[in-house]
């Protein structure tokens, strides 16, 4: 897993990888639209600049995050942050290097009276904790490890640091515009939550929105984002009907600001180039009853992604999609 990796915090830009003077930008047309989404994908650069491409996986908050292969940092792998501090929100660096999270006057803003709850996948932690987070809960269709480890890219950092990071930028964001922003975890948790209670906390908030954070650990060469929607379950605790439709219009509004804001484009290793995965099996989704999506910004084990993923500067981008995609939602 990841217990005996070292790494620096996840607000330092790393240095930009070694280019080889064969390569050549790509680009990537996104041709269809997302069925019923409001934005069109146009077209964006995907591979060669520092803020083209992306990446996710089919795995989330229940796929093993320990690296199989290739986890010895590699020499193009730019992949634990390092450098200059990250930009806040508001594009300045705080005093400590994060963003700054201060909410705007009480009352102000366009999502006063609004709910959201962010879920940073994950918990830099877990490691220490095997038997609490192997532990299995009931998510509905059946029972489920209460937490992993995450992944990491082939330096070492975390997925559970990344998660964190966009959390506090998104947070951010979205207090800018005045809505009331609940975070499921922040650092301050031995380990966990587990997953069932991750979904608690969105429903007992009554939250308007609910996304979970995460960044895939799928093979090198599968790049792109992908958002995860809750697909229709009414089994056991779990009963999503009331939730499916709403979540499917979250989940595109903020894929189709994620593409715009960042420049990525839709994973090319899973949900046709919609960038939009519906899933059955995970107790974050199945347990909701506010309208909630994960999604993964990147894939960690592919040195391009990992580039972007370990930007201050690209990452303060993915939260701003993201917070674009939640409001458009929450506005209508």
């Amino acid at each position: 897993m990841v217990a005996d990796v070292s790494y620096t915090g996840p607000d330092l830009d790393p240095p930009q990888p070694r280019r080889s003077p064969l390569r050549r930008p790509l680009t990537v047309a996104i041709a269809a639209l997302v069925p019923g989404a409001l934005l069109g994908w146009g077209v964006y650069a995907a591979v060669g600049g520092p803020d083209g491409g992306g990446g996710g996986t089919d795995r989330a908050a229940g796929a093993s995050a320990s690296p199989s292969s290739g986890s010895a940092s590699s020499t193009e792998d730019s992949g634990t942050p390092t450098g200059t501090t990250s930009p806040s929100a508001d594009g300045k660096p705080s005093a400590s290097g994060r963003p700054q999270t201060s909410a705007p006057a009480a009352g102000s803003g366009p999502l006063k009276g609004k709910v959201v709850v962010i879920d940073p996948g994950h918990n830099p932690d877990n490691f220490r904790h095997p038997s609490e987070i192997n532990r299995k809960v009931d998510i509905g269709t059946n029972r489920k490890e209460c937490d992993t480890t995450g992944t990491s890219t082939n330096a070492g950092w975390p997925e559970a640091e990344f998660t964190l990071d966009v959390a506090h930028r998104l947070r951010a964001l979205l207090e800018e515009q005045g809505a009331t922003v609940k975070l499921t975890q922040d650092g301050d948790r031995p380990y966990g939550p587990c997953v069932d209670e991750r979904a608690r906390i969105g429903n007992e908030a009554r939250a308007d929105a609910a996304i979970s954070l995460h960044a895939d650990g799928a093979g090198a060469g599968n790049r792109g984002f992908h958002v995860i929607l809750p697909g229709a379950v009414h089994e056991g605790a779990a009963d999503t009907r009331a939730i499916v439709a709403p979540s499917a219009e979250l989940g595109r509004r903020i894929a189709g600001n994620f593409v715009r804001v960042t420049g990525s484009a839709p994973a090319n290793y899973l949900g046709g180039g919609t960038g939009l995965v519906t899933r059955t099996d995970l107790g974050g989704l199945n347990l909701s009853t506010v309208p909630k999506v994960f999604i993964e910004c990147g894939n960690m084990r592919d040195s391009q992604d990992a580039a972007l993923l370990t930007s201050g500067s690209w990452r303060q981008k993915a939260a701003q999609g993201m917070s674009e995609g939640i409001v458009s939602f929450l506005r209508g």
